[in-house]
């Protein structure tokens, strides 16, 4: 099972539109997980037309219209792997023990707000990812967005994809 993982595309506020090779990623994709910071309804409608699953959340800077479609947190179970999704995690100072108390039942949360890519693990086991953001790289040196691939109840193939700059 292919996963494409993004968060924080803050379109059309960052970007008048999503970047063409993340574009060409989505038929790839069995499930695409967001991780909130939308903005824009019509950038779940897009990712919602041209995707097979769609799994995400809102963030803190999505209005009523996203917040009524989308939980502020998911749960999925994917090929035996247990997923969680939110926007927001707190500081990187102690993120791992405290996203693995919050979230005791999960093999791998998903989250983004910081725009800054982020793959580790926790003591208990929890795999935390923050694929960065495809539109607005802040402070980093390029956009962002993750895949990866579930295979026997296992996380495997995580990738960090580096998106040329806009022109």
């Amino acid at each position: 099972m292919r996963l494409l993982l993004m968060s924080d595309t803050h379109v059309p506020k960052r970007a008048k539109e999503f970047p063409a090779p993340l574009l060409a990623e989505l038929p790839r994709a069995d499930v695409v997980i967001h991780a909130g910071d939308w903005v824009d309804v019509a950038t779940l409608d897009l990712l919602e037309s041209r995707s097979k699953r769609v799994i995400g959340v809102y963030g803190n800077n999505d209005g009523p219209a996203l917040r009524a479609r989308l939980p502020e947190v998911a749960h999925v179970e994917l090929d035996g792997l247990r997923f969680g999704v939110v926007h927001e995690t707190g500081p990187a100072q102690g993120r791992e023990p405290r996203c693995a108390a919050r979230f005791p039942d999960l093999d791998v949360l998903v989250f983004g707000h910081s725009h800054i890519p982020w793959d580790t693990t926790a003591p208990t086991g929890l795999r935390l990812l923050n694929p960065g953001s495809p539109t607005d790289r802040r402070h980093q040196p390029h956009c962002t967005y993750m895949t990866a691939s579930v295979t026997d109840s296992e996380l495997t193939d995580v990738q960090l994809h580096r998106l040329p700059p806009r022109g």
